[in-house]
């Protein structure tokens, strides 16, 4: 009797030791499962497509939409001209310049440069959408136009131009095929297969090679807040209204797009 007690109780140790054990074991089998799971987030594609990374095979933007003439920032593009206590409309000589070029919207910082992968991708793509009535820019490069003309200030007034560029917005996802296998697939994408989140503008260019786009002289009242904004910023960081979206104290005139010289 007292040895079958012995022989239950060695037994009843053993059980223990080995669920004990068992723990153990499982986690040393999931350490290297977790190191093979190396799938590329859609933060990680876009940034070996923007380093255009050894790992890459090969980067493109695959386009989903399209939108034509789709008018860009509004920006300040000559220095403004004081006509401030005086009773008497003025004309004014102003030097005029503006340049356009291709740009992406994606994650912060990004950028490709026009002999990465994802840079030609860019080109061959903007390709598809010139028309009969423009070209698009569809390098890095940048283009404008650099101009002199006269024009009125009125009384009591600022007076300075104002350029919002026509652009395409291609917008799509970017697709990166890896040399590699990462859990096991080579293709992956950002934000994801079939997304619209990245944004490609491409100017329009006229077939005399003028960008595309509104141009308009600006006339706002002395003594405004609007003046006061304008006088106390550089053109550079202001953001201004676009046109006839100024209020009652600003005046705009477009001007023809025939009167803007050819580069």
């Amino acid at each position: 009797m007292t040895r079958t007690g012995r022989k239950g109780h060695h037994r009843s140790k053993k059980k223990r030791i080995a669920l004990m054990l068992a723990p153990v074991v499982a986690a040393a089998v999931a350490v290297p499962l977790m190191n093979q799971a190396g799938a590329a987030t859609p933060s990680e594609v876009s940034r070996d497509c923007a380093e255009d990374s050894a790992k890459l095979e090969d980067c493109a933007f695959v386009d989903v939409q399209v939108k034509r003439n789709n008018l860009g920032p509004n920006k300040r593009v000559s220095t403004v001209t004081d006509n401030c206590g005086s009773t008497a409309d003025a004309t004014k000589n102003f030097s005029v310049s503006a340049s356009v070029t291709r740009s992406i919207t994606l994650e912060d910082g990004f950028t490709a440069a026009a002999d990465s992968k994802l840079g030609n991708s860019f080109f061959e793509i903007g390709a598809k959408f010139n028309t009969t009535e423009f070209s698009i820019q569809r390098d890095d490069t940048g283009t404008g136009f650099d101009f002199s003309r006269t024009d009125t200030v009125k009384a009591d007034h600022l007076g300075f131009f104002m350029w919002s560029e026509k652009r395409t917005d291609v917008s799509g996802f970017l697709r990166a095929t890896y040399k590699e296998e990462q859990d096991g697939q080579k293709v992956f994408f950002s934000p994801g297969e079939g997304g619209t989140s990245v944004h490609v503008f491409y100017p329009q260019l006229l077939k005399n090679g003028t960008p595309d786009g509104r141009l308009w002289l600006r006339n706002v009242k002395c003594g405004s807040p609007e003046a006061g904004g304008i006088q106390n910023s550089s053109k550079s960081l202001r953001a201004e209204p676009g046109f006839e979206e100024g209020g009652s104290n600003v005046s705009d005139v477009e001007i023809p797009l025939s009167e803007i010289p050819a580069p």
